[in-house]
């Protein structure tokens, strides 16, 4: 008999083979009703799978929303296959894992591509096949009969998949009732009934590279929402439709802020808009940094592999770097470019080795440190296509960069100050924020015991700063670290509820013991400094973009390109806009005019969608009378002012919030 523990301490003794939902059923009604899976021993199973062996069991009900999310997404994206190629015979499948609020899977038509015009029948036939209650599931295969039939089946991107799974590992398959399978680790609900057939969406279609790779087959990826019943989609629905006004591709291109294309893939052409911002957060930045006592630098963007070799960088992360021979290009005969006897050079993806060989001119004493290097720091990283995205992944980025290097005993207050610094700015913008503390990963450098010093401090210099609260939401992420250090992350949570990955300090000895970083200490012997990494925007381009969808580009006033517009209603009053244009733009405010002959109704109407946050009406009267009509955006009506008490409201109003 098998010895199964359950969350209230009690055993139960059962035979082998006796399934969760079996212990569910011997508990009660109610229970065998509500169950949808099981934890044993801490992993997710399907709540018909047998137990093998004494263990801890907990049953799964639909108020454990992650969990059901999960399963409930995952058993939408093996109905959508089904469904496709029941449809769509000949389709080859592919993979389909659950996201964050959805599903996906990627297929490859026999025919021709998937469009958004096939998604109304294929959530047709999903229905149907929630409808039928078909039974799911899950059996083990030996992997030669399994590569046998996806080959006999023409399914060549499974039979390839199969092949280089690891020798060891045991090949699953889930069957939806008994005419259709897909190889899967699982979990699955019991049966494709216990979904909502009224909670899921299909949302578009896109296409995908097999693996990930351009060089392999492009395939037809179909994205679907799906939550556990009508009212989550409705509500999610309503969140995307907030987003998609919000989406900052969108507002950039309609507000003339940037925009991105073909011949520089992933990288941002800035228009001047748009790099008024970016000039604005970078002298909020500095004001920031330098009364923090920050030296700012600027290191080179093109470095030797060697360099990268030794800091680490070459062998974990050359896949995602830039690489480039350091010799002249062949241009003489139809010989290769490069010769085989080229060094090789790299595009610098992050600044930290740069950083520590500032660090290492001249010798640094124990009273030096602790040493704060920032930079506005240029980066690449070689990101695929497919994952490029606006501004918010992109290629070419700007890092708010710094490293601290400071001794062991300063570790724990500068970590402490660097706290202070990020809330006090994430505030300015309007965010509210958690905080987490990403742990070891399984692939990592350095000894057991730096990492675990490591870690507590970390932990010991959120709690001095008092965020180690559920009011931050303070969490610890396992396996989550960088490979050589933990760190501390800050998620940003925006004007609709969305969360952004965004600031990050880690706590770093490896880097200085690689790169030979020290200094003299006290005893005058030679020791090691330890590096803090940290960021606090972590890009300019991506903090730009969350700044666009968090005020759907409706921009506090000393962040907008345009603070005013001096708009005429009639041609008469174009010298006095003018005049009044300049005594704004004398006081620093950026001022524009509309002098066209256009009704003031279209110039309101035209400034108002370009999101310009103070429209100054001006017409015969108001040159008569030295006054403005002053429209606010997103208000209703006018306020008459004089030129001189509009000029101070702007000044003050438009002064960054670390000046007023």
């Amino acid at each position: 008999m098998l010895k199964i523990t359950l969350p209230d301490g009690s055993v139960r003794e059962v035979a082998p083979g006796t399934t969760p939902a079996d212990i569910a059923a011997a508990i009660g009604p109610g229970l065998a009703k509500a169950a949808i899976a099981a934890r044993v021993d801490g992993e997710l199973r399907d709540i018909m799978r047998p137990l093998e062996a004494d263990a801890q069991l907990a049953l799964v009900t639909g108020r454990d929303e992650a969990d059901a999310l999960e399963l409930a997404r995952h058993d939408f994206a093996h109905i959508l296959a089904e469904a496709v190629q029941a449809l769509f015979p000949g389709t080859q499948i592919t993979f389909g894992p659950s996201t964050d609020d959805g599903f996906y899977y990627d297929f490859a038509p026999k025919d021709r591509p998937f469009t958004e015009e096939d998604l109304p029948v294929i959530e047709a036939k999903m229905r149907e096949i929630i409808a039928a209650d078909k039974p799911l599931r899950r059996e083990v295969w030996r992997r030669e009969d399994l590569i046998a039939r996806w080959q006999a089946e023409g399914e060549t991107f499974k039979a390839e998949w199969a092949t280089e799974l690891p020798e060891g590992e045991e090949l699953t398959v889930y069957w939806s009732g008994n005419e259709w399978l897909d190889m899967c680790r699982g979990p699955h609900l019991a049966s494709t009934g216990k979904l909502d057939p009224a909670a899921f969406k299909l949302t578009r279609v896109s296409g995908a590279y097999w693996r990930g790779d351009q060089k392999n087959a492009m395939l037809s990826r179909i994205y679907g929402t799906g939550w556990l019943n009508r009212k989550q989609l409705d509500a999610h629905l309503t969140r995307l439709e907030e987003a998609g006004k919000r989406d900052h591709r969108k507002l950039g291109a309609e507000m003339d802020l940037f925009h991105l294309q073909q011949e520089a893939h992933g990288s941002v052409f800035w228009h001047p808009k748009g790099y008024l911002i970016w000039r604005e957060l970078e002298a909020y930045m500095r004001r920031a940094i330098d009364e923090a006592g920050y030296r700012e630098v600027k290191t080179p963007q093109v470095m030797d592999a060697r360099q990268w070799e030794q800091s680490g960088h070459w062998g974990k992360y050359r896949e995602n770097m830039f690489v480039i021979p350091d010799e002249v290009p062949n241009v003489e005969d139809e010989g290769p470019l490069v010769s085989e006897a080229a060094d090789w050079m790299a595009l610098k993806p992050m600044n930290c080795p740069a950083h520590i060989l500032i660090f290492k001119q001249g010798i640094k004493s124990y009273r030096d440190l602790p040493l704060r290097f920032y930079e506005n720091g240029c980066c690449h990283r070689n990101e695929p296509h497919g994952a490029l995205h606006g501004l918010m992944r992109v290629r070419q980025f700007t890092q708010d960069d710094a490293h601290i290097f400071c001794r062991e005993d300063q570790i724990v207050e500068e970590v402490r100050a660097f706290c202070a610094l990020a809330d006090r700015i994430y505030k300015d913008f309007g965010f509210t924020y958690s905080i987490k503390l990403a742990l070891r990963p399984e692939k990592r450098f350095g000894t057991e015991e730096m990492w675990d010093k490591a870690e507590e401090e970390l932990r010991n210099a959120v709690a001095a700063a008092g965020l180690n609260t559920p009011e931050y939401g303070w969490e610890e992420l396992p396996g989550e670290g960088a490979f050589y250090a933990p760190k501390l992350e800050w998620h940003l949570t925006d004007a609709i509820g969305r969360t952004w990955q965004v600031g990050t300090i880690q706590s770093d000895r490896v880097l200085p013991e690689r790169l030979d970083a020290s200094y003299v200490g006290e005893d005058g012997e030679r020791h090691r400094p330890v590096m803090l990494h940290r960021a606090i925007f972590g890009s300019y381009e991506r903090f730009i973009g969350i700044l666009i969808e968090h005020y759907a580009g409706k921009f506090p006033l000393w962040l907008a390109p345009v603070q005013a517009v001096v708009a005429t209603i009639v041609s008469d009053a174009d010298d006095y806009a003018q005049t009044v244009a300049e005594k704004l733009r004398a006081v620093g405010i950026r001022a524009e005019t509309d002098v066209r002959n256009e009704k003031i109704n279209y110039k309101v109407r035209e400034h108002s969608l370009a999101k310009v946050p103070n429209l100054l009406v001006v017409g015969r009267r108001e040159a008569d009378e030295g006054t403005v009509a002053l429209r606010e955006l997103g208000k209703e009506g006018q306020t008459i002012l004089s030129v001189e008490d509009v000029i101070a409201r702007l000044a003050k109003e438009s002064q960054a919030p670390d000046m007023q």
